[in-house]
């Protein structure tokens, strides 16, 4: 049974898909998150990198944005043979300061800016038009109709122009492609229009994103029923899906939590996800990749350690594939499983995940098991992880996840102390926490015999241990300072 849970009437607009009562997706739509994938630009080209076959465009977003040589138009519709092209630089297909045309196909991502292309994209009900694509393909979850499809699609397109076939292609007439390609070919000479009226990078075409996200999903279901708190989009909707079943829900609760969705985002937060036989895995996200180490835990099994082993692998693949999905986790990843030890349950395991990524239409490639028994794959980045969008970085630990311990700044500030050893001042004050303070009381009678000066706190309430020496002066001006209220 699978079903779609649209929370679409507040600012934050959310959605979930759910297979057999079990999340598989959610996808967040927020004003200052907002994805720019699929966002059409006019922009400048600022610098051109041979040395990366790349350039850099001012798009008029806040960084500028990486195109690859290989996504130029230019290059694409270039007359050569493909060992000639790809043996010349970037620089023989763009130049700095020339004007393009770019669509975005990833969002920026912490200090790097969004990749474009110079293939634009145009999304239809049942095709995708590429104005300079040059190619005809067919959706893989066509087969019948597959080679009729691709006919049709050179017989309709020019020599430049490129077609996709959505799987609803193959409920459209003939008459119908063709006028869905018409009206795109269209759209895309309106953006081309616009384009010549503006005289700075900005954008051409806005995606409404969240909706088309909402359609997607509702296409990739086989049956089941939609469940939306918005009465536009419903109808919207079923507009589009006549057969679809849609209910409208306008319960005093909000949808989420009615669905238990809302439990489901604050499990996929956190750092420990437990299996069903007691055994967990920890995900570790870093900028550069993401790290899950397996775990048996409470799982002893029934029968050897190597059964025990290979039952806690296995559930452990099929969850990591869900919550990769869950977490929209992309970029390299790296597994570590509990030790196996023979190649043939290495492969099981491996087959297990294959075989669950393969419900996941983010494209995912499985390397293999390194020498050390890490298995290794690469899942590619579209947009922000659920982490990054829901979350900030701890302003103490700065996403470290640890912070320095109160013993740590005792010592620091100690050292700090003898460094004024031979002051003339009779006394310090010194602002700290009180765990810091309570770290080096039972030291302080020896240290201030040996500093020659008493040393006084001030203690403030912090979640991070610190400290902050505040003045040196005589003794009754500092023990005064110390015993007014802070």
């Amino acid at each position: 049974m699978e079903k779609l849970i649209v929370n679409a009437v507040s600012r934050e607009k959310r959605f979930a898909f759910v297979h057999d009562n079990i999340v598989e997706e959610i996808i967040f739509d927020r004003p200052e998150q907002r994805s720019l994938v699929g966002n059409i630009y006019y922009g400048t080209v600022t610098k051109v990198l041979p040395g990366m076959n790349a350039a850099f465009i001012d798009i008029g977003e806040e960084k500028n944005a990486y195109l690859h040589r290989d996504v130029l138009a230019s290059y694409v519709l270039s007359p050569e043979r493909s060992i000639d092209k790809e043996k010349k630089s970037v620089s023989s297909f763009v130049h700095q300061g020339e004007k393009l045309v770019v669509q975005v196909d990833k969002d920026a991502t912490g200090v790097k800016g969004a990749r474009v292309t110079g293939i634009i994209e145009l999304t239809g009900d049942n095709l995708i038009y590429m104005p300079q694509g040059r190619y005809v393909a067919v959706s893989k979850k066509i087969v019948e109709e597959k080679e009729f499809l691709r006919n049709l699609g050179m017989k309709l397109k020019s020599e430049e122009e490129g077609l996709i076939y959505r799987t609803s292609s193959t409920t459209a007439t003939e008459e119908e492609l063709e006028k869905e390609l018409n009206t795109l070919r269209s759209k895309f000479a309106e953006i081309l229009e616009k384009a010549a009226t503006l005289k700075k990078p900005g954008i051409l075409f806005q995606n409404d994103t969240f909706t088309e996200l909402v359609f997607d999903s509702i296409n990739e279901m086989t049956s089941g029923e939609v469940f939306v708190d918005d009465l536009s989009l419903k109808k919207s909707i079923e507009s589009r899906n006549p057969i679809l079943k849609v209910t409208y829900y306008n319960g005093k609760e909000n949808i989420f939590t009615f669905h238990r969705i809302e439990h489901e985002i604050d499990k996929a937060l956190k750092r420990i996800v437990w299996l069903d036989n007691g055994a967990y895995l920890i995900f570790d996200e870093t900028e550069a990749l993401t790290i899950i180490d397996v775990n048996t835990g409470k799982f002893s099994g029934k029968n050897d350690y190597q059964d025990t082993v290979v039952k806690t692998n296995t559930l452990a693949a099929i969850e990591i594939a869900r919550q990769l999905k869950l977490r929209d986790i992309g970029g390299i990843v790296l597994i570590d499983f509990i030790n196996m030890q023979n190649e043939k349950e290495k492969r099981y395991i491996q087959e297990t995940i294959e075989k669950e990524f393969q419900k996941d239409s983010t494209r995912t490639k499985i390397i293999g098991f390194t020498t050390l028994g890490i298995l290794q794959l690469t899942r590619k980045k579209t947009k922000v992880s659920l982490s990054e969008a829901l979350q900030e970085k701890c302003p103490v630990c700065e996403g470290t996840g640890r912070i320095l311990s109160a013993e740590t700044i005792a010592f620091r500030l100690e050292r700090e102390l003898v460094e004024h050893k031979n002051t003339e001042a009779e006394a310090v004050l010194i602002e700290t926490s009180l765990a810091v303070k309570e770290a080096i009381t039972p030291h302080l009678d020896m240290l201030e015999e040996w500093l020659k000066f008493k040393v006084f706190f001030l203690i403030k309430s912090s979640v991070s241990h610190y400290y902050v020496v505040k003045q040196f002066g005589d003794h009754a001006e500092i023990a005064q300072k110390a015993s007014e209220p802070y």
